[in-house]
């Protein structure tokens, strides 16, 4: 395996890709971990990743400038959360053949709010029930999901499932502060009481209910 270091990068070939983004390939260097990217400088709209070993989307510098990025064929199976703030204008991301298994190990690419391309395509996850409209409820901006159009049934579909979920009435919340708020008055109405009396009251009645 090769590490990837900053005379790796500055030896890496760097071109305009086919979209006129400036892009630099570190594909097929068998590199295990993301590191080093500082090195970059930020001078680039695309970073290919694709045919290596790396097993964790993390490691991100601070990137204002990356919109693309490729990173197919690896064996990514965990996802960092942050990446929202280290990476704020990307658009594009490519996971093709990876390891991500299931809905949850996604949540963390909410965070791309400006992400709108996005293949997961030969994940395992991809073959999950409702694991499109999962994505698509977790990442609304999301106009390209695994090379097809997202299309406005399939958002309907997804506010549906998810949205309806999201707006029931968590019963456990709802009968906690309800307890919570006849504590307090229990407790208003002991601190008031004057006497003996009163408080044996105050008790006989709460064991009554």
């Amino acid at each position: 395996m090769v590490k990837l270091t900053a005379d790796l990068i500055s030896r890496s070939s760097s071109y305009l890709n086919p979209l006129r983004e400036r892009e630099v390939d570190l594909r097929g260097n068998k590199i295990p971990v993301i590191e080093n990217l500082g090195a970059t400088n930020d001078q680039f709209d695309s970073i290919d990743l694709s045919d290596n070993e790396i097993a964790k989307l993390e490691g991100f510098p601070q990137l204002n400038r990356l919109r693309t990025l490729l990173i197919n064929n690896n064996r990514i199976a965990k996802i960092q959360d942050g990446l929202g703030e280290q990476l704020p204008k990307l658009d594009t991301l490519i996971l093709t053949n990876n390891k991500l298994q299931n809905l949850e190990d996604l949540d963390n690419l909410q965070e791309l709010k400006a992400i709108q391309r996005l293949s997961l395509l030969d994940n395992p996850v991809s073959k999950k029930p409702h694991y499109r409209l999962y994505v698509i409820h977790k990442m609304p901006n999301v106009k390209q999901l695994d090379f097809r159009k997202v299309k406005k049934k399939e958002r309907e579909a997804s506010a549906k499932l998810y949205g309806a979920a999201e707006d029931r009435p968590n019963k456990k919340a709802r009968t906690d502060t309800q307890e919570d708020a006849e504590k307090t008055k229990l407790k208003e109405k002991i601190n008031n009481a004057t006497t003996l009396e009163e408080i044996n009251a105050i008790a006989s009645a709460q064991a009554d209910q």
